[in-house]
Parts: structure tokens; sequence; C-alpha cells
């Protein structure tokens, strides 16, 4: 494993945002839903796509908080652009426990 600077980690952009909606994704190769997430005014609305069927029920899923990466470059994935990355803890057996703060806080909010 390769040491990161504390620079760039600071590179690295990651922010509280709540789920808007929750869509399947059967394009995609593994199963996977299809998320709208609020960040906050400053940054706005974001879509992606998390293999986080395994774990979640699209229902559970609606108006919580989750991590996520917002700088990274976006992705084409099929013909849905993923916009962030959501962060999680990948099981054994790759499923995917996501990342969230304990209380409900405001959108947007970085991580540090």
């Amino acid at each position: 494993m390769e040491n990161l600077s504390w620079t760039e980690f600071e590179r690295v952009e990651m922010c509280v945002g709540t789920i808007l909606e929750i869509n399947d994704f059967p394009e995609a190769r593994r199963p996977a839903y299809q998320l709208t997430i609020d960040f906050g005014s400053t940054i706005g609305i974001r879509k992606t796509s998390a293999q986080i069927t395994k774990r979640y029920q699209k229902e559970d899923l609606l108006n919580r908080q989750i991590v996520a990466v917002i700088n990274f470059p976006k992705k084409q994935i099929g013909k849905f652009m993923s916009e962030c990355l959501v962060l999680g803890a990948v099981g054994e057996e790759g499923d995917v426990i996501l990342l969230a703060p304990d209380f409900k806080i405001e959108n947007g909010l970085r991580i540090g």
C-alpha cells in the first residue's frame, strides 16, 4: 500500500448528501441502483450508480444521508453518466455497507 501525502488527501472532496431518488439499473453488468443525491445549494444535485443491492432495498435508501467523493471526473456507465462516488465498506462477498453520518446534518458538509 502506497502512502498518501496530506496534500493529496486534502484534494479528495468527500461530502455528505441525501438520496432523493433511487431507480433500478438493469443495464449494469453487476446489480446496481441509479441514485440522485442532494449535496446542498453549493454543490447541487448529482447522479451516480451504486452496487448496493445486496444490503439495501430502494425504500431503505430514500432520504438517507451518505458520504460520497464529488471531485472525480464524470464516468459513463452504459447510457448513464455517474457524477460522484458513493463510499462504503466492501465485505468479502462484495456487499457494500454505506458510510453515513450518525446524525442528520447539512448536505454538502465536507468530510475531513
